[in-house]
């Protein structure tokens, strides 16, 4: 076995970060890169033929 690998203490991953900071922090980042939403397309006017028909 390697001296480097003999000598290395197995590397635990403990960042100090509260779960609810990272889901805050991942949620705001998801916020920010989302574009934002196409406009609703605008509904076009009925054909005069169609208004003349509903006024009478």
């Amino acid at each position: 076995m390697p001296a480097t690998e003999r000598d290395e203490a197995p590397q635990r991953a403990v960042s100090g970060v509260p779960m609810r900071d990272l889901l805050a922090a991942c949620a705001a980042a998801t916020v920010i890169s989302t574009p934002p939403r196409a406009p609703e397309p605008e509904e076009a006017e009925p054909p005069a033929e169609h208004r003349r028909r509903e006024a009478a």
